[in-house]
């Protein structure tokens, strides 16, 4: 592939312009934060996940493209528009990458994300369907705990939409039981307390773990 192949613009300005809502959290929905032309071959390039769980950019095999999309979504413009649209510092905040590539029938169980995590940002990278509009994997922000049909937003994870929510005690979400192909990109900002520092050594530590128990890795 050439340079400009291997390049991608996301939609800052959608981000910038997209509201923030509020019902039943703070949030914000892009869609096609990736853009349209960008999207097939984003999809092709995406790496082989056979399992499931979340990997470190470093345990995978990017392409150039995942690479360079890794380094947009780690990048200071995503960082300083998302600072800006829920009026937070978040200059100094360690950020932690993980990609998904399958989800498992445990997966999508109603949840609040960890306290150690001030911010979640997911991408998601799936063509459009017919699976998503039976409305199995798609993410559901709930009112509650208790009832995943309980939801102010459901969004499909396809072609590129962009969700960003500041953590909290009552940013439940969830999903319907899904067993399949499902690629999403999330991305924390972390707080700076013991309990951060814990959960981004566990995530060093995975990384190098996940690297020699994919398929394929060199022993």
């Amino acid at each position: 592939m050439t340079t400009s192949e291997n390049t991608l613009h996301p939609d800052y300005a959608a981000l910038a312009a997209a509201p923030v809502c509020t019902e039943p959290f703070t949030h914000v929905v892009v869609p096609n934060f990736i853009r349209k032309e960008d999207l097939p071959r984003l999809f092709a390039a995406m790496p082989e996940i056979t399992s499931g769980g979340s990997f470190p950019p470093s345990a995978l095999t990017l392409s150039p493209l995942v690479q360079a999309l890794v380094k947009q979504m780690e990048g200071p413009e995503l960082r300083k528009l998302i600072a800006q649209k829920f009026n937070l510092d978040l200059a100094h905040a360690p950020s932690m990458l993980t990609i998904r590539g399958r989800t498992r029938e445990k997966d999508g169980r109603i949840h609040t994300d960890s306290l150690a995590k001030r911010v979640t940002i997911l991408l998601y990278l799936n063509p459009a369907g017919e699976t998503w509009q039976k409305q199995e994997g798609c993410l559901r922000l709930l009112r509650g705990p208790h009832d995943i049909e309980d939801y102010a937003k459901e969004v499909q994870p396809v072609d590129g939409t962009l969700l960003i929510f500041p953590n909290g005690p009552t940013t439940w979400h969830g999903h319907r039981q899904f067993v399949g192909q499902r690629y999403t990109i999330q991305l924390n900002y972390m707080t700076q307390d013991a309990r951060a520092r814990s959960e981004l050594r566990r995530h060093q530590i995975s990384a190098i773990a996940k690297k020699f128990s994919l398929p394929g890795a060199a022993l």
